[in-house]
């Protein structure tokens, strides 16, 4: 492990950029370096993909895109907040799984809709699993992946 000497100035900055106590100085320095998150291991889907993922949200034609109704709704669950236009993603037995946040709901890329991570994961594994860990977010003014249990 390297040792990299700062001063107090740049210890601030980081320190202001930090969700929350697990989010360390070193997933900030990624994050500020566009490198890929350590919460989440790169695969062969990022090499192919990309950081976006075919994550295809569905559009409401009566809700005018960039209107306010759009940018101020979203999904809300055991208090996370995630606006419309925030994209999910979850690998489950080597196979990529995406989902979108879309007029205040949890929808699946087939457009099924569901009232919880953990719901939306079980519809997946068949099995209780803890959503909140099971899924990965990128909100629409995010500019990397993070496991959604680390929002809270």
């Amino acid at each position: 492990m390297q040792e990299i000497l700062i001063d107090f100035e740049v210890f601030k900055a980081l320190t202001a950029k930090r969700v929350d106590e697990r989010h360390t100085y070193n997933d900030v320095i990624r994050e500020l370096l566009g490198l890929d998150s350590l919460l989440e291991k790169p695969d062969a889907t990022d090499a192919l993909l990309g950081t976006d993922y075919d994550c295809r949200p569905v559009t409401n034609p009566l809700i005018p895109s960039g209107s306010l109704l759009e940018k101020t709704t979203g999904f809300s669950a055991r208090g996370i907040f995630l606006p419309n236009g925030t994209m999910l993603r979850a690998t489950y037995k080597q196979q990529q799984y995406t989902a979108a946040i879309e007029r205040g709901k949890w929808l699946n890329i087939d457009g099924k809709s569901h009232s919880s991570p953990s719901a939306a994961a079980k519809a997946i594994t068949g099995s209780n699993i803890n959503g909140l860990r099971f899924w990965h977010v990128k909100r629409p003014n995010d500019s990397f992946w993070r496991r959604l249990d680390l929002l809270q």
